[in-house]
């Protein structure tokens, strides 16, 4: 069986309670309000921003910030092995705009976490043989990431969209790249871009804000600063040479209401069947006409842009034609007619979603960090909450008619995509279907 995946994109193209006194020997159970946590922000002079939300129950705590194993202080073997001792995880991972260091620990050994993040940040020897050693691991990755169809496809999408951009850029970069980079090339990445004004020091959980701010005094004061600092929440990328109109940023006003229409779109598989009350209007009109396996609708967002549209994947390639034309019809008719019904159920769903997203000390902190960096604030899961059901079905269509209607998309397929129109045949569908 031949599977292949289309991906289409848009981006411009995301109390008290109360009770009476009774009789003295009857018990009452009282309802305790517990607060909520917040987030509480320093700034150090040298521009690191720390952060904190601290649970006061909790036992485990998560601080966070291509590590090398090794520092000029702890050897790989020493640097295993105490986060081993310590029943620690240490990880870290890179997106299109961060990189991000981590470690969950216990409560009393938050110093110890921040610590060794600090001595990997700031002190990693960069020796020629953790190089290749790194080298040949991030080759094995790429190749495995060759095979994963939806990174494929969410790559080629990004380097139509963002043409001559950073963001445009895969991850992991071309294979020359990685063949070729030397230690230099990561000295001065370094020290160009881990520098105390880009950065954010988060501990979530089992920590104290100002036992955290103390540690970054010590830990972290001889960061560099930049040349010329900018803010967080003030990153820009070039906007020459972009094709098709650009979705939302983290900080746009429009952001929940993208996030509300993407929902609305939905994600199926066809396994899920067609059930009413679990699917989108989208989901029945592809399920009924067999017109894919699946589909998985999103909303990206970076800094100041992002892409909004939906990944299909289909066996059915004699009608691409049909599932590009009726999932088009659906982005045009949120500009004229979204239901109150949908809308409502959409909002239910993605604040599920986005605060289940929120559970454990780790996403936390990594919710907290990509705020404050992306926009320079955090918002708290109430005002996230109070956000979606802001949102009305008069908005859906204001962003419709902004970002989807009669705009240039981007696309990206890879299959045997012969029976998927042209581009300028989809975009003139797009157009005849303003009515």
């Amino acid at each position: 069986m031949v599977s292949r995946t289309v991906s289409v994109s848009l981006g411009r193209v995301l109390r008290s309670a109360t009770r009476k006194p009774h009789r003295s020997l009857r018990s009452f159970a009282t309802a305790v309000h517990v607060p909520v946590p917040i987030t509480q922000t320093t700034t150090l002079p040298n521009g690191l921003t720390v952060a904190t939300e601290s649970h006061s129950h909790a036992q485990t705590a998560t601080v966070g910030h291509m590590a090398f194993k090794g520092t000029n202080r702890r050897n790989q073997h020493a640097l295993e092995l105490e986060v081993e001792n310590l029943g620690a995880h240490l990880n870290a991972y890179t997106s299109r705009e961060q990189t991000v260091y981590y470690a969950k620990s216990f409560r009393k050994d938050v110093p110890t976490a921040v610590d060794i993040i600090s001595d990997i940040l700031q002190n990693s020897r960069l020796d020629g043989g953790a190089m290749e050693r790194e080298r040949d691991v991030i080759l094995r990755e790429q190749q495995e990431v060759d095979k994963q169809l939806e990174e494929v496809v969410f790559d080629h999408l990004h380097a139509v969209a963002f043409q001559g951009q950073p963001l445009g850029r895969t991850i992991l970069g071309p294979k020359a790249n990685i063949l070729s980079i030397k230690r230099d090339d990561l000295a001065n990445y370094i020290k160009t871009n881990y520098t105390a004004d880009r950065m954010v020091l988060v501990g979530a959980g089992g920590v104290d804000h100002d036992e955290l701010v103390k540690l970054a005094e010590k830990h972290f004061s001889s960061l560099p600063v930049s040349p010329n600092p900018i803010p967080l929440g003030r990153l820009a990328h070039p906007r020459s040479g972009f094709v098709g109109s650009e979705g939302v940023g983290w900080s746009s006003p429009d952001y929940f209401p993208m996030l509300v229409m993407q929902s609305i779109m939905g994600n199926w598989d066809r396994s899920l069947g067609a059930a009413p009350l679990l699917s989108s209007r989208l989901s029945h009109i592809i399920s009924s006409n067999n017109l894919a396996n699946s589909f998985m609708s999103f909303s990206t967002s970076y800094s100041d842009t992002g892409l909004w549209g939906i990944y299909l994947v289909s066996e059915n390639f004699m009608n691409l034609d049909d599932l590009a034309h009726f999932t088009l019809k659906e982005w045009t008719r949120m500009s004229m007619a979204p239901t109150e019904f949908e809308v409502e159920r959409a909002k239910s769903q993605l604040k599920a979603g986005l605060l289940l997203s929120l559970d454990g000390t780790t996403a936390i902190a990594e919710d907290i960090g990509r705020q404050l960096v992306t926009t320079g604030r955090r918002m708290t899961p109430k005002q996230i909450e109070n956000a979606v059901d802001a949102v009305t079905a008069d908005e859906i269509k204001r962003v419709a008619q902004k970002y989807l209607w009669d705009k240039d998309v981007a696309i990206a397929a890879l299959g045997p995509i012969e029976g998927l129109l042209d581009y300028n045949r989809i975009r003139s569908d797009m157009s005849s279907m303003i009515y």
